[in-house]
């Protein structure tokens, strides 16, 4: 049979593998895996060199370096670094950023995307003893989310380079952040926006903030498109110099890009009940938002990395 009608449907049949991957939705399943798993118990709240943070370290490069067109900037994808931690005046030698990296189509800047994997582990909660911090919100949902954008834009190429960073040490002082950025493989002002992820998986009112474009004015006129009827509610600010708390410019990762003048955008909500606490747990999340939260960031980003060319 050769009709324009049998035509029309072999046309469509070879181009809905097309179409679907350019559907801008990452892969929920595997969103709610990987915050589940970093958020367990078996990690007891991942800080830095413990056993559980060696177990994040290995799930997350496993999953990183399983991806099409990845490629590393370190030797075996990994960033080692050593600090001095003055609260415990202890030595943390070899903390680790994990860094995998998907070459761009049409550029040679850089878009990185960050988020912490470490937590503060387990300690005393009260007086019947020690707990275990699991940080699903703080910050197994940003690391979760790296994970499966990498994975959209291995199957999805973006047009600027992206660099994708689990970063370690944040709760010590953005440590891993500061690594990255007095050791960055490329010259700083390559990087055209660091996009940094940190607790992204509850919201009461349903919203979702972008702290950044006080200073950043072009990523808002971008991201008012995205924002526009969406959900969760994308609102902008958190900014503003001089509002104490309420200004979140250096309250995780980006505040590094930030001191070297490398543009930034942070996506996160306001703190909640469970912040820092042992309650901050994976069954405490609010899935539905979470995948929803997500699928606003990539759709971001997906705008980002179109409307920066140069």
């Amino acid at each position: 049979m050769n009709s324009p009608v049998h035509k029309l449907i072999t046309i469509i049949l070879v181009l809905i593998p097309s179409w679907s991957s350019f559907a801008q939705e990452v892969n929920s399943k595997k969103l709610l895996q990987h915050i589940e798993y970093l958020s367990s118990d078996d990690l007891a709240g991942r800080k830095p060199l413990s056993d559980g943070s060696m177990k994040a370290r290995k799930y997350i490069l496993d999953e990183l370096t399983s991806f099409d067109l990845v490629e590393p900037l370190y030797p075996d994808f990994i960033q080692n670094f050593s600090f001095l931690n003055q609260r415990e005046v202890k030595n943390y030698k070899d903390a680790a950023n994990l860094v995998a990296f998907i070459p761009g189509s049409q550029s040679r800047k850089v878009i990185v995307i960050t988020a912490h994997y470490d937590h503060v582990g387990i300690g005393k909660a009260d007086s019947k003893g020690d707990s275990i911090y699991n940080g699903a919100d703080d910050n197994a949902s940003g690391t979760a989310a790296l994970m499966v954008l990498a994975e959209y834009f291995s199957q999805n190429r973006p047009k600027h380079g992206m660099m994708f960073v689990a970063l370690d040490a944040e709760e010590m002082g953005l440590r891993g952040a500061r690594a990255l950025v007095n050791d960055f493989p490329y010259p700083l002002d390559q990087i055209v926006l660091n996009l940094n992820m940190d607790m992204l998986s509850r919201s009461d009112k349903n919203e979702l903030y972008i702290s950044g474009t006080y200073y950043y004015p072009r990523f808002k006129t971008i991201l008012e498109k995205v924002a526009n009827g969406s959900n969760p509610t994308l609102r902008f600010g958190h900014d503003e110099p001089g509002t104490g708390s309420n200004d979140w410019t250096k309250s995780s990762d980006h505040g590094a890009f930030f001191e070297k003048k490398v543009p930034h955008l942070y996506f996160g909500v306001e703190d909640h009940i469970d912040y820092h606490k042992p309650s901050d747990e994976f069954k405490n999340i609010q899935p539905q938002f979470y995948i929803n939260a997500v699928n606003l960031v990539l759709k971001s980003l997906i705008a980002l990395d179109t409307e920066l060319l140069e």
